[in-house]
This record gives C-alpha cells, sequence and structure tokens, in this order.
C-alpha cells in the first residue's frame, strides 16, 4: 500500500523508471543549454555594445520559441513524440558540434554566434512543448503536480550546475570546451529517449493545418488557459531583467569575471530548487493567488537590492530569494496548465504557454538591454522592480483561475447515423440540436448553455449561437459550425471531457431529455 506522504511526496515520479530516465535525460540536456548560455554571453560582453549583445543571447535563444512552438505543438499532438524528440536531439548535436569546431578555430564572431545561438533556441522550440506533453504520459494524473515541481528541479538544477561549471571552464579551458560539453549533452538526451518505447500519436493524424488552428481554438475559448497566460506575461516580463543583464551584473557592478557569473546564476538556481522542495508544503498552506502575490512581491524586492546593494553578500542572497519566487510562480502555472488541457491538444496549449513565456523573456531581455544602454543598469533593474510590484497588485482584479472537474477523454455522444456519406473534408458542417424546455426552465438552461458553448467551440466549431423556436415556445434549438465533416468526427471521438460531458449533462437535466440532433451537410448543385 502507498501512503498518503508517499503519494504527495515531491520525489514520487522518480519512482517510475521511464520518467527517471528522461528526467536525467532532461537534466543533461538542461545543464548543457545553461552552459552555452554562460559561455556566449561571456564571449560576448567585452565586445563594443556588450549590453545589447548579451541581452541579444537570451532575445536569440527564446525567438524560436514565437516562431515554431505552436508548429511544434501541432507536430507532437500529432506523431510519435519520442521519434520527434529523439530526431531534434541529433539536430542539436549536430549544430553544437559545428559551433564547437568554428569557436575553437576562432572564426566564430558576434553575429555568426548569434545565429547558432538561434539554431539552437529552434530546436528548444520543438523540444519544450513536446516535452510538457509527455510527462502526463509517464506520470500518473494524482503525480502531476510533484512531476511540475521536479520539472523545476530539473530546470533550475541545471541553472545552478551549468553556470557554475561553465564559469569555471570558462576560466581553465576556454569557450569552445563549454560549447562542446553542450553538445554533449543532447547526445545524453538521445540515449535516454530511445530507452522508452515508441507511442504513436492518434489514430489518425491530422492534417498540420487544421490541427493547428484547432490548438488556436481551444486555447481562445478556454478563460483558464488565457488566464493563466496572462499571469505568465505579467510575471515573466519584468523578471527576465535577471536572466539578461546578470552577466552585467557580475561584471561591471561587482567585477566577480566569469566564475562569479556562475555563481550568481547558482545562486538562482539554489533557490529555485529550495523553492521546489518546499512547494508541497507551501500548496497545502497558501491560496494559489496568494502565493502569486507573495512571490511576486519577493522578487520585486530582490530586484531592488540587487539594484541598489552593489555587494555580492547582498546580492547573492537575494538571487537565492528571486529564485525560489520564480520557481514558486513557474511551477504554480505550469502545474495549473499540466492538469487543464487535455491529452489531444496538449502539446499544442503548452506551445501557446511556451510561446507566451518564451516571447515575454525575449521581449523583456531585449527591452532591459536597450534600457540599459540608454539609462544604465541600475534603472533598468528599477523599472523591472516597478513593473513587478504592479503586475503582483493585479492579482486582486485578474486571479488565476482554478480548473475545475475531470478532463480525461470521454466518448459520450453516439455515433452518427447519416444517410449520405460525407468525406472527411467535406464540409462546413451545420449541426443543430433542438432542446424542450419547461418555462419554469428557461433562464437557468440559457445560462447552462454558455458552459456548452465553450465546450463546442474549443472542441471545433467556429461560430454558435442559441435560438428560439417561432412556433414552438418550448423550442430551444443550439446552432454550431464545423469546419469539415473530420472536426465533427473528432469532436464524437476523442476531444470531449469528462468535464465537458457533466456540463452538458447540467443543460440536459433542464431540458425534457436529450436534444435531437441533425446534421446538415453542403448542398452540391450540378453545373
Amino acid at each position: 500500500m502507498t501512503t498518503a506522504a508517499e503519494e504527495t511526496s515531491a520525489w514520487a515520479p522518480l519512482r517510475d523508471r521511464v520518467f527517471r530516465g528522461l528526467w536525467i535525460g532532461v537534466l543533461a540536456s538542461n545543464v548543457g543549454t545553461w552552459m552555452q548560455t554562460v559561455g556566449a554571453s561571456w564571449r560576448l560582453v567585452h565586445e563594443p555594445d556588450a549590453a545589447t549583445y548579451v541581452s541579444l543571447v537570451q532575445t536569440a535563444t527564446m525567438l524560436p520559441v514565437l516562431l515554431l512552438a505552436l508548429p511544434s505543438g501541432t507536430l507532437a499532438d500529432t506523431f510519435d513524440r519520442r521519434r520527434l524528440l529523439l530526431g531534434v536531439q541529433l539536430g542539436l548535436f549536430a549544430v553544437a558540434a559545428a559551433l564547437t569546431a568554428l569557436t575553437a578555430a576562432d572564426r566564430m564572431p558576434p553575429a555568426l554566434l548569434l545565429v547558432f545561438t538561434f539554431l539552437l533556441g529552434v530546436g528548444q522550440a520543438l523540444t519544450l512543448p513536446t516535452w510538457q506533453a509527455v510527462i502526463p504520459e509517464v506520470v500518473p494524473r494524482g503525480e502531476l503536480a510533484a512531476a511540475s515541481a521536479l520539472g523545476a528541479v530539473n530546470t533550475n538544477l541545471a541553472r545552478s550546475a551549468g553556470p557554475a561549471v561553465a564559469g569555471l571552464i570558462v576560466a581553465q579551458a576556454g569557450v569552445p570546451v563549454v560549447f562542446g560539453l553542450n553538445a554533449v549533452s543532447f547526445a545524453v538526451f538521445a540515449v535516454a529517449l530511445l530507452r522508452r518505447p515508441p507511442q504513436g500519436g492518434a489514430t489518425h493524424a491530422e492534417r498540420f493545418g487544421p490541427a493547428l488552428r484547432a490548438g488556436g481554438r481551444y486555447v481562445r475559448y478556454s478563460p483558464i488557459v488565457r488566464r493563466t497566460l496572462l499571469r505568465v506575461l505579467l510575471f515573466v516580463l519584468p523578471g527576465s531583467v535577471v536572466w539578461g543583464l546578470l552577466p552585467l551584473v557580475a561584471d561591471r557592478e561587482l567585477g566577480m569575471g566569469s566564475s562569479g557569473y556562475g555563481v550568481l546564476l547558482a545562486a538562482l538556481g539554489v533557490g529555485a530548487i529550495l523553492g521546489a522542495l518546499l512547494m508541497p508544503r507551501i500548496r497545502e498552506r497558501v491560496p494559489p493567488n496568494r502565493l502569486l502575490i507573495l512571490s511576486g512581491t519577493v522578487y520585486a524586492a530582490a530586484l531592488l537590492v540587487v539594484a541598489l546593494v552593489p555587494y555580492a553578500t547582498a546580492v547573492v542572497p537575494a538571487l537565492v530569494v528571486a529564485g525560489l519566487a520564480w520557481m514558486a510562480q513557474v511551477s504554480r502555472m505550469n502545474a495549473s496548465m499540466q492538469l487543464f488541457l487535455p491529452n489531444w491538444v496538449r502539446a499544442r496549449g503548452f506551445a501557446v504557454y511556451q510561446v507566451v513565456f518564451a516571447g515575454g523573456q525575449a521581449f523583456g531581455a531585449f527591452a532591459w538591454g536597450q534600457v540599459t544602454q540608454a539609462w544604465g543598469l541600475r534603472a533598468a533593474y528599477l523599472a523591472a522592480a516597478a513593473l513587478m510590484a504592479l503586475g503582483t497588485a493585479t492579482v486582486r482584479w485578474l486571479p488565476l483561475r482554478e480548473q475545475a472537474g475531470d478532463r480525461s477523454a470521454a466518448a459520450y455522444w453516439p455515433e452518427p447515423h447519416l444517410m449520405l456519406e460525407p468525406h472527411l473534408d467535406e464540409g462546413p458542417v451545420l449541426v443543430t440540436a433542438t432542446w424542450r424546455v419547461k418555462p419554469e426552465n428557461r433562464a437557468a438552461f440559457v445560462a447552462a448553455m454558455q458552459a456548452v458553448r465553450r465546450s463546442r467551440q474549443r472542441t471545433g466549431a467556429t461560430r454558435w449561437g442559441l435560438f428560439r423556436n417561432g412556433e414552438h415556445a418550448d423550442d430551444f434549438v443550439e446552432v454550431y459550425l464545423v469546419p469539415t465533416w473530420e472536426e465533427h468526427l473528432r469532436q464524437h471521438e476523442g476531444r470531449l471531457t469528462a468535464s465537458d460531458e457533466r456540463e452538458e449533462e447540467r443543460a440536459v437535466a433542464l431540458a425534457e431529455g436529450p436534444a435531437t440532433v441533425t446534421h446538415l451537410l453542403p448542398a452540391h448543385y450540378p453545373d
């Protein structure tokens, strides 16, 4: 028997051999990525216009997520996620190996280094949503929150170990060795993926264009997802000042050198790891929105310390606290997405999450670099602290919305039986559902149908309406438009969840039985 303590343990998912192997592989890849970031940033820190170049390292890393995360999520929801990840890691190995060789040959000017950084960012854009979608496949739902916290531990172990090791290697052996170890890290992740059995995507793979649009519709009509993304953006935009400009803090404000830069990043990582270990207790004692306020306030205070106290003895502890606050926010948002998104659209939902997260970091890093160029490093940190405080204050009016209900697939609609045989591409399809409702239930029925509307639109409908029958006062006619017959069949076969079923049951309970459904197909006139 598993005890309750074991079920809620922060380490519980690591008991699974597959998850443990993949987690270690991702850790190796993350360590290599942070070593790469340190090497690239430090190679540019003594260039003319260093503030712009150093901030562009973060931008070049994160910008590909804006361009490719959505296509990547679509591919991951359609095909074998293991094979996709494996192919990407092999490609990253080749890019990192070329970067190592050119740097060792002293043929790596700043512009070319940013190009290679961008290419490595492309690989990360293809990896992130796919990896996030894999986690619920290997971890029980009850352990998803712990798995999300372990993801934060993974990332921040890498932030702690990677920069510290990279700083030492840069000082002792040079930047090319750091780049070479990054190439090795991708090979380690590839080996971990080879140990996981293949798992296919959808039984009938969706075509790329419709699948991409379906993912966008899901996010558009999911208020919980939209609010989570807004909270992420309000935190990441000001918070990105740390990651974007920390090399300049180490070099200009504290005079700590490359190894000191690694120490500062390690402080952030240590704080985040402490936060991850404390998260089970924090979740029990602190409500989600209060946690957002607390962590945002703490992060803003840490930014003030970095801006106003030019001593490592103060900045290092402040960065430990900032790392804890960063982890608390990001882990909370990540877990919310993991728990809410259904499997059929999980990678696409996380792709949008990554677009917002990385876009906030990329834009923020560039913007704070420009502020530093114009008004100085201290002004950038002070402005970021003010924006963080303002964003935190908005939690009162824009709180995080909690996910509710069962997100497992529920194919509860009856199979449609048509006299016609439509092609899968045929459309648009107009679906009507006629409900009979007694007068005393009409107001409650109309209110309940708003949840049904969001369900229809999340799963495929592009237009939706609810109408009264002028000839029969008790009849309500629900009408919604689906782009193709294939899209509508996917609503029948796996896009709906148990939560959607309960929302529809509320409407059925207020009507005189289930609706009478018809499917209207395009009429093809002879030439």
